[in-house]
């Protein structure tokens, strides 16, 4: 088999990188909405589409929308005026994007990014980082604590 040469690697990586960031923007809502909705559960003991809409800065026909979608993805149930409530589908996601999220918070700030840096920076990372980036900063915060 011919080596590959360098430009046509770098096309097909680029390819491969626009791909994974294309998947990573059709999940990001469904995960930003289910780690949202958790939050809310766990302090007010109740998710609402206005608490949504409060919190991500958008209308409440949007937040119905989302929410409309996620039911039919089967992440969340609800009834018309009333609270919203995480699927066991639902509940794993959300807690698989908890625990991403602070891998990623720690990472940042073990490699000297400010806290508050690291936690607005990791709500855009947290989405595209691949299992493989992911795993090493984990290893990389073990390694830190050992």
């Amino acid at each position: 088999m011919p080596p590959i040469k360098s430009d046509n690697l770098r096309k097909e990586i680029r390819s491969k990188a626009f791909e994974q960031v294309r998947a990573a923007h059709q999940s990001e809502t469904a995960e930003d909405y289910v780690e949202m909705i958790a939050d809310l559960i766990e302090e007010k003991g109740e998710a609402r589409v206005v608490d949504l809409a409060s919190a991500f800065g958008i209308t409440h026909a949007t937040v119905n929308k989302t929410i409309a979608r996620l039911n039919k993805e089967g992440f969340v149930v609800n009834e018309k005026y009333r609270s919203l409530f995480l699927t066991d589908k639902g509940l794993k996601l959300a807690q698989a994007c908890k625990e991403r999220h602070e891998i990623v918070v720690n990472f940042l700030k073990s490699v000297g990014v400010s806290a508050r840096t690291a936690e607005l920076d990791a709500e855009g990372v947290e989405h595209h980082i691949s299992a493989e980036t992911l795993k090493a900063f984990a290893a990389h915060l073990k390694k830190k604590k050992a």
